[in-house]
Formats: C-alpha cells, structure tokens, sequence
C-alpha cells in the first residue's frame, strides 16, 4: 500500500488549525486561524472547509486523501456529527461532519479533543504498542483520553473520560465553569488557576503574603497561572509552595484516573503543561501513590508537544481500523 494522506483538524474557541499529513506522522502543510463563531452554528465548517481548500502542496489533489479528521472540544454529539452547547462557542449545536463531508466528498470522523490526542500518543508518539494508555491535558481547562485493553474510551455521546469533571474537593470550595462546586478543573486548569490562588493567599500568614512578588502582582488583580510558574521558577518561596499545593491536587487526580483505567502509561500535555514541565511534573510524581491504589504507571510529557491533537485528528482517518 502506498502512502496515505489525510486533514486532521484541531478545532478550539480560540483557534482552529488544520494540517495535511500522511501515515508515517509526517505534517506536509498547515494553517491556522482565529475560529469564527460570529458567523452563525455552520460558520463553523465552513471556516475549515475554506482552510482545507486553501491547502496547496505540490504533486497533491485533495481528492486523494483518506478523509478529515477532527479533535474537537467538547461537549459532542456524535450521532449528529457535531458540537452540542460548546463552552467557547455560542450555539446550541455546531454541525461538522455532514457539511464538510458533503462539501469535500471526503470522509469525515469528529472526536473530542483529548479522546484524538491519546489516539495521536498510542499511533505516533510514545504510546506505540501501549494497550493501556491514558493522555490528560492541563491547559485552559482539563481533559482525558484513555485506552483500556487496546480499546479506546467513548461512551454515549464521545464524552466518556471528562476527567477534569472528577471532584477533587469535596467541600466544593470553587466553582467549575461546568457549574459544579469541586471539580479537578476548578482548581487546576490555567484559566482557574487564579481563583485557586486567590483561595490560598486568604488562608496563608499576611508575613508571608507580604514577602512574595505575588503581594504585587495581587494588587493589580488576580494571579495569573503564568505569572505563578514564573515567579515559582524564580524561587518565589510562597508561589513554590502554592505550585505544589496545586500539584497535589493534580496528584488526586490522575490518581482518579489511574485507579479508574489501570493505565501502564500517563502522557501529559496543554499549555499549563508544556509550558511548566518540571514544576507540574514533579509535584504529581510525588504525591500520586499517596492517593492512589493501584500500581504507579510510567507519567511522563507528551513528545508530540502542541501538535497532539492534530496527530490524533490523522490517526482517526490513517488508522480508524486499528482504534
């Protein structure tokens, strides 16, 4: 068989980027754009079907690739192929497969964003060969993809593994942009992050408050999730202390998702991540078997960086048959 190409599709509230890529994991092109949402639910596809098209490389007719893959934030319905109520997209549904499979005569398959990263992991990254396999992202929010058995994770609607809706908190003492007290992400998610700092700085000593660079940065507003690393990373003894704090939650959490799947193999990614690899890593590494029950898998950075989910966006298309 020959060499195969494909579109994957990362689509967020934010951005939308689209790649042409083939079944080795080699990206050949690719765009990206502010995601148009003010132009009504099928603005959309339409926004990706133009990005598709515009797509020029040598030697290749868009009628020869295997289809369209997309990672897609959530929440999904996948039997309409398409977005139901998006947090960052204001319609009530979002259709995706049917219009671009009808406008690009291609095969088009839609996936929640983190359930396509963990398909990126298992088919080009450092899960190959993994049967058990979980990905997480800390990023503006948080999410999870997971493998069992070789078997990837799904559920009714796509929406099986929304692990960052696991209640880290039982006294619910923030709010998830869900609307529930408590959740993983309500804590620890860079967008949520500020709140969390704001919650310790109440319960830490005015002393202590006072000799940190987060004394100032609080007087302009809240603590940014940068602005926290960054000062942690300068050594910032308070900010290291909240670091950690933040750290163990995180451990409750993938302690959840190690006792829930069994995985032999956490990867971790998103922008909080990606961008604060030792300062998020460590602390998970080392308060995870203090929660957890089962055997500690391997947990380690996702080597596919940023681009995760646009490997797991090909891997729906080039492997469907061995997802």
């Amino acid at each position: 068989m020959g060499r195969r190409f494909a579109f994957g599709v990362d689509l967020g509230g934010t951005n939308v980027r689209v790649v042409l890529g083939d079944d080795g994991g080699n990206i050949i092109a690719r765009l990206s754009e502010k995601t148009e949402i003010k132009e009504g639910p099928e603005g959309v596809s339409r926004q990706i079907i133009r990005m598709i098209r515009s797509i020029k490389v040598a030697g290749f007719k868009l009628e020869e690739a295997a289809g369209v893959g997309i990672g897609s934030a959530g929440p999904l319905d996948l039997k309409k192929g398409g977005l139901l109520k998006p947090t960052n997209i204001p319609y009530d549904f979002v259709p995706l497969v049917e219009p671009i499979r009808d406008a690009l005569g291609l095969e088009t398959r839609l996936l929640n964003d983190c359930s396509a990263a963990v398909m990126g992991e298992r088919f080009f990254g450092a899960g190959r060969g993994i049967e058990n396999l979980a990905y997480i992202t800390i990023s503006t929010g948080i999410g999870g993809g997971i493998y069992v058995d070789g078997h990837l994770l799904l559920g009714k609607d796509g929406n099986a593994t929304e692990v960052g809706h696991f209640t880290v908190d039982y006294d619910g003492s923030l709010v998830c942009g869900c609307g529930r007290r408590g959740h993983w992400e309500a804590y620890c998610s860079g967008k949520n992050i500020p709140n969390y700092v704001e919650l310790a700085l109440k319960e830490k000593s005015p002393n202590d408050v006072e000799r940190s660079s987060l004394s100032n940065m609080r007087r302009m507003g809240k603590v940014s999730a940068k602005a926290l690393y960054m000062a942690a990373e300068k050594g910032d003894s308070l900010a290291l202390q909240i670091v950690g704090e933040i750290g163990n939650l995180n451990a409750v959490g993938f302690a959840c998702v190690n006792d829930a799947y069994d995985p032999e193999l956490i990867t971790v990614g998103g922008s909080v991540t990606l961008n604060n690899k030792r300062l998020v890593i460590e602390p998970i590494r080392r308060y995870i078997s203090e929660h957890t029950r089962n055997r500690v898998p391997e947990i380690m950075v996702t080597p596919l960086g940023g681009d995760i989910v646009l490997y797991g966006a090909l891997a729906l298309i080039l492997h469907r048959d061995e997802s």
